[in-house]
């Protein structure tokens, strides 16, 4: 359609948005970072993106979800947030798979056949898979650390995955992989915020992924922080584009 992207267009010129066009992005985790980072994308001009998920739209997801209402609840995400994308860029390419990134389905996807990788993936275990396969993949990997019990928005940053300092999740990651003795093939950045707030009363805890008998203690999270994070991840991608 005629004008969408006509002020992205003033900012990134008619080469680089047809470049944005071009790009092939896969997306895994569509919830309180995912989901903005994929809308970030399409209203810039992405057109070509994967979405990948396995859950479903509850209440929970509501206060930070940009496809999470209260009509999409029990709704696949990537499907409803497919549609909402779709009446952005209703020429966008976009690819759903419900489906856990693991270990044991990671042969499932190709990432070679993209350019950028984007890991929103909670799972530390799943997380740290996906991290060291994209790594060894020809595609530019961006991720996002731990979001949850923060408010600050000025504390939100970006670094190199060995340079994040303050952040949990980024610290057991790094753990993991030394004792394991294995090492992410190539640099990559992340997006992270060193605050951590505590939860306030009893966390309660959910099954990490379909069919899993683990558990992870859920910790609160706000849109704002969430959506700095998924936009920051998508800006990522544009400016290299834009820089290349």
């Amino acid at each position: 359609m005629d004008g969408i992207f006509s002020r992205v267009e003033l900012v990134a010129g008619p080469e680089k948005l047809e470049a944005f066009g071009r790009a092939r992005v896969i997306l895994f985790g569509v919830g309180g970072v995912g989901s903005w980072c994929a809308e970030g994308l399409i209203r810039s001009g992405v057109s070509h993106l994967t979405l990948v998920d396995s859950d479903v739209v509850s209440v929970t997801n509501i206060n930070r979800q940009r496809m999470a209402t209260t009509r999409t609840v029990g709704r696949p995400k990537v499907e409803a947030l497919r549609d909402m994308l779709l009446e952005i860029n209703p020429d966008a390419q976009i690819e759903t798979v419900r489906a856990v990134y693991s270990e044991d389905t990671a042969a499932g996807f190709d990432l070679d056949s993209y350019d950028y990788v984007v890991d929103a993936i909670d799972s530390l275990k799943d997380k740290s898979a996906l991290l060291l396969h994209a790594a060894a993949s020809r595609a530019t990997l961006f991720s996002a650390m731990g979001a949850a019990l923060k408010i600050d928005p000025t504390r939100v940053r970006v670094a190199e995955f060995w340079d994040v300092r303050g952040c949990p999740l980024a610290a057991a990651i790094r753990k993991k992989y030394r004792r394991a003795g294995t090492l992410p093939a190539k640099k990559f950045l992340c997006v992270y915020d060193d605050e951590v707030l505590p939860n306030r009363g009893d966390a309660p805890t959910e099954n990490m992924a379909s069919g899993s008998t683990s558990k992870a203690v859920i910790n609160g999270s706000l849109a704002h922080i969430t959506a700095i994070f998924g936009f920051t991840l998508a800006g990522l991608i544009l400016k290299d584009i834009y820089s290349d």
